[in-house]
């Protein structure tokens, strides 16, 4: 069997990208009101320019009931017609085990996603639910791309030669990662610590959240971010992807050009580290 981190290159080889797009249907800037409608306009204007989406679970689940057929509609919609493509459930769930064990089944086997991103704290029964769909991959929510990240991710732990909590749980998702679907989210507003990370994990992927709105540094990112021997990076863009233009007649171009060039952006910073695309 494959293992995630090398379907994970393969795709992105084959796609020439390292961008992820986030899916955050928000009713006061979507330019129509239907959220499938949106998300599929958005979708079929990118594909071409991206390794994956990211549906965030938050903002279907707002939506209610609707949201949520509207997401498996979504999911029908990329799995049918780009099936080249990964989807990754941003829902960061986690709990004690018997919880996650529902949580995994629900992500896997009814959302049918090929990722999820998953919140450790509990530790390693929380998460090894997930871990064991062998063949889907599983983001561990490791440094977040918020400005208050700092006041539990970055307190020091005693008697561990002065290890932030972050440092910590990356060298803890090595040792996890059993299977091989095993990855880390540390945000681009942090690149010296995703560099500290990406030292720590070694060719584990890492989804890099907070390009665009978020003003995260792209380069510097990228830079630090990269495997040794994969690329193993998944740079992901929501907002400033599919908001780049609230036009009704424009928004889905608007979101090709800005999902253009981010990809562009990116293969321009591999080409300038001796890494790009053969």
């Amino acid at each position: 069997m494959t293992k995630f981190a090398d379907s994970l290159q393969e795709i992105s080889i084959s796609k020439r990208s390292l961008v992820s797009i986030g899916l955050d249907p928000d009713p006061d800037k979507m330019p129509i009101s239907d959220v499938f409608e949106f998300c599929k306009l958005i979708i079929d204007h990118t594909e071409v320019f991206t390794a994956a989406y990211k549906p965030n679970m938050g903002f279907f689940e707002a939506f209610g009931l609707e949201g949520l057929k509207s997401l498996e509609k979504v999911i029908d919609h990329i799995k049918s017609n780009y099936p080249d493509v990964l989807i990754i459930g941003d829902a960061k769930r986690g709990d004690i085990a018997p919880t996650s064990s529902k949580y995994a089944y629900a992500m896997f086997e009814i959302w049918d996603f090929d990722a999820v991103t998953v919140n450790a704290f509990s530790g390693f029964d929380s998460i090894e639910p997930f871990l064991k769909y062998t063949d889907r991959g599983v983001f561990v929510w490791c440094k977040s791309s918020n400005p208050d990240a700092y006041q539990l991710q970055d307190l020091v732990i005693k008697g561990t030669a002065d290890r932030k909590i972050f440092q910590v749980i990356a060298e803890y998702c090595v040792s996890w990662n059993n299977e091989g679907n095993l990855g880390l989210v540390v945000g681009a507003t942090y690149p010296e610590e995703l560099k500290i990370v990406r030292d720590i994990v070694g060719e584990l992927p890492i989804l890099v959240p907070g390009i665009g709105s978020q003003s995260g540094d792209l380069e510097a990112s990228v830079r630090a971010g990269l495997g040794r021997k994969n690329h193993g990076l998944l740079v992901s863009s929501s907002r400033g992807i599919i908001y780049a233009s609230s036009d009704l007649n424009n928004f889905g171009p608007a979101a090709a050009n800005a999902s253009s060039i981010l990809r562009e952006d990116i293969n321009n910073i591999l080409e300038d580290v001796g890494r790009s695309f053969i």
